[in-house]
């Protein structure tokens, strides 16, 4: 696939419409998070971010514990029809908190239980949809794709906060919940709308012992751990920002939810950015993750100390530039690199490293927002990201002879020794 192609993907009929779905979904889940946050923030507590970071956490908790036999069961089943399933499971989450708030009746323990479960749909969801992409399009499109669903991810993050702060601040929390309920709906037609004939379904793993063939596969590639190892720094101490920019913009620079919600449709502008330039990449290298994770803890550390608002939000757009390039890179190289018949399994526990990391970072976040103020919590993630680039080198340093390549499988390490005058190379 040539690298100017940016949107090659689209020339597959079934990616189309996953990609249609997929975008109104991400709408809606972008205006329900903006509104869940700013219900839990000044509605249901006063502006504690130890509750923010709990309700986080809840919502990703059962992913590390289910990762394994979620990505089992998606190697074994088709995965057009668990997606089916959990997308409608998602959206009855969403319609049960829209109800409690048009009620009346929502206090903060409903708030956290709709989390929890949504939380643990999302563990069978997300290896699902993100292996399923690779039976959408060719091998050769797999990157593209995975740029462009960062781009609809993103595209929607540039719309969907604006949107839901000007509904919070006109008519309350309320709409927000009902808007993503219904939007579940557009990705569930997408999906049974595909035509199932131009779809390359992956061999289908045995039932028996899944979940350890899938670790034990894992193991013995140390390239996808390298990746795995950056996604867990990087989501659990630095894509804090539903944390982040909630506490920065109520409690140091005293702004409303019109200001908070900008700040979400300022940084998507720095992460399409490099959403775009990731779909325009064939392969994903590891040199580029790295140099992008450096540019996310330089960026990031100028946030904690942005002196006024204004600044602050143009900060955000590098940040969201390099945030973006080292999950698209990453999750490019883990796609790319495993086997198909591990995939489901590979991704799951992709998906867990990364959005399973948050129980663990979230809430001690919100308690440092809480004690030392926020500049700390933001402070946190630009070292944890750097400590994560010096702590690549010195590993690859270490281990004389180790070379990443660039071959069939993307970012593929070897362990033959090269002479001790020779340096490690990571392309």
């Amino acid at each position: 696939m040539p690298k100017s192609r940016t949107f090659a993907s689209f020339a597959v009929h079934n990616y189309r419409l996953f990609f249609a779905g997929a975008l109104v979904s991400n709408l809606g889940t972008w205006i329900q998070r903006v509104g869940q946050d700013w219900l839990v923030l000044t509605e249901l507590t006063d502006n504690s971010s130890t509750a923010l970071g709990i309700v986080t956490a809840l919502q990703f908790l059962a992913i590390p514990f289910l990762a394994p036999y979620a990505g089992a069961l998606v190697d074994r089943l088709p995965k057009r029809k668990v997606l089916l399933v959990t997308q409608v499971g998602l959206g009855l989450c969403a319609f049960a908190l829209w109800g409690l708030i048009a009620l009346g009746v929502v206090q903060l323990w409903h708030v956290y239980v709709i989390a929890f479960i949504t939380g643990v749909i999302t563990a069978f969801d997300n290896p699902a949809r993100q292996a399923f992409v690779s039976e959408i399009v060719p091998q050769g499109m797999i990157a593209n794709a995975v740029g462009l669903n960062s781009t609809n991810f993103n595209g929607a993050r540039l719309i969907g906060p604006g949107v839901a702060g000007f509904l919070v601040a006109g008519v309350g929390v309320g709409p927000t919940m009902l808007i993503n309920a219904l939007s579940f709906i557009a990705m569930i037609a997408a999906i049974v709308m595909m035509d199932g004939t131009q779809l390359h379904p992956a061999p289908r793993a045995k039932a028996a012992g899944g979940a350890r063939d899938g670790l034990r596969y894992l193991a013995g590639r140390p390239d996808l751990i390298v990746m795995l190892v950056i996604v867990f720094m990087l989501g659990t101490f630095g894509m804090n920002f539903q944390i982040f920019n909630a506490t920065m913009a109520t409690e140091v620079f005293g702004k409303g939810a019109g200001e908070y919600g900008m700040l979400g449709t300022i940084m998507a502008i720095g992460t399409l950015g490099g959403a775009l330039l990731a779909a325009r990449r064939a392969r994903p290298t590891l040199r580029v993750v790295l140099a992008a994770l450096a540019g996310f803890a330089a960026s990031t550390l100028a946030l904690t100390f942005a002196p006024n608002y204004t600044v602050y939000a143009l900060l955000l757009i590098p940040s969201g530039f390099f945030a973006l390039t080292v999950m698209t890179g990453a999750n490019a190289a883990v796609q790319m690199g495993a086997s198909p018949e591990y995939r489901g399994r590979v991704m799951a526990i992709y998906t867990a490293i990364f959005i399973g990391g948050t129980p663990l970072g979230a809430p001690a976040i919100g308690w440092l927002g809480e004690v030392f103020g926020p500049r700390a919590s933001v402070l946190v993630g630009a070292v944890a990201a750097a400590i994560t680039v010096v702590a690549v080198f010195v590993y690859f340093s270490l281990r004389k002879g180790m070379r990443v390549h660039l071959d069939r499988h993307p970012l593929r390490l070897t362990t033959s020794y090269l002479p001790r005058s020779a340096t490690t190379k990571a392309a």
